[in-house]
């Protein structure tokens, strides 16, 4: 029995970015367990697909019920294929608790790869994101979203996350009062779609755009947190540890100096400091 638990992703919203082993993996399944049927059926008519398999629904309400049956499935051998209305599975999406009940038993999970709303807006962000993080969605009120964006204050990496459409607008504005208007970001909406939109600018930019609401599914990117530049005198208490520690003062703050400050004025600062 070679049973398999498949996760597919699906087209955002073009259709011909479906790819070919979606396309057999649609047509040959066992079972395909679908965060909404009818979509998923209307996916495989557009790509010229017939299901052969058995089709069942698998949404966030329905995912505790319906998990026993599809990892027995896999368990005897049949191939199960999970898919959620558009994007990768298990990303914002139902999925990765049907996956760790697998890999639990120890069974084979794989996945075909393709369209995701996150490394897609990041590519069209313009801001670097060599590193990043995904955050889902953020807290729906404001307090606990302010909290979030808290966390996000020092964060050097690339934030990605998803919105509705109507809480744009006011997580925007919370953004500029914690984050500062100044940080940069990108406001990705309805991608690969027809009305495809990317609104690119400072966070104070994008949120008196976002006033006048948005529609669609939403995508942001902020920038991550700029390094701010050490100061000579915060890096005296560095010296005199090394110092301590029997490093010779000449040397230490020759270690410690960094591009914005150089050891000749660390060595100053520690001079000055003992002064005083």
């Amino acid at each position: 029995m070679n049973g398999c638990l498949v996760l597919a992703a699906t087209p955002m919203g073009e259709v011909l970015d479906a790819s070919e082993r979606l396309r057999t993996a649609l047509a040959t399944a066992d079972v395909v367990a679908a965060e909404d049927t009818r979509r998923t059926r209307h996916l495989a008519a557009a790509l010229g697909v017939t299901i052969t398999g058995r089709v069942v629904s698998f949404y966030d309400q329905v995912e505790t019920t319906r998990l026993p049956g599809l990892v027995e499935d896999v368990a005897n051998g049949k191939t199960v294929l999970l898919v959620t209305d558009a994007g990768m599975p298990s990303v914002s999406d139902p999925g990765y608790r049907l996956v760790a009940a697998c890999v639990e038993r120890d069974l084979p999970v794989t996945c075909l790869p393709g369209p995701s709303a996150v490394t897609t807006a990041l590519a069209l962000s313009g801001v670097p994101v060599e590193r990043f993080c995904f955050d889902g969605f953020p807290p729906r009120k404001q307090g606990p979203r302010r909290a979030w964006l808290e966390t996000l204050r020092t964060e050097a990496r690339a934030c990605v996350f998803f919105e509705a459409p109507h809480r744009l607008a006011d997580c925007l504005a919370d953004a500029v009062e914690v984050l500062g208007g100044d940080r940069r970001g990108a406001v990705c909406r309805e991608l690969t779609k027809t009305y495809e939109e990317v609104r690119r600018g400072t966070l104070a930019e994008l949120a008196e755009w976002a006033v006048d609401g948005a529609r669609g599914e939403i995508t942001v990117v902020l920038e991550g947190a700029r390094p701010v530049a050490a100061r000579p005198e915060d890096l005296v208490a560095v010296v005199e540890q090394l110092v301590a520690e029997g490093a010779r003062l000449k040397d230490a703050c020759a270690d410690v100096a960094t591009d914005g400050v150089s050891k000749r004025e660390v060595y100053e600062a520690v001079l000055a400091a003992r002064r005083t």
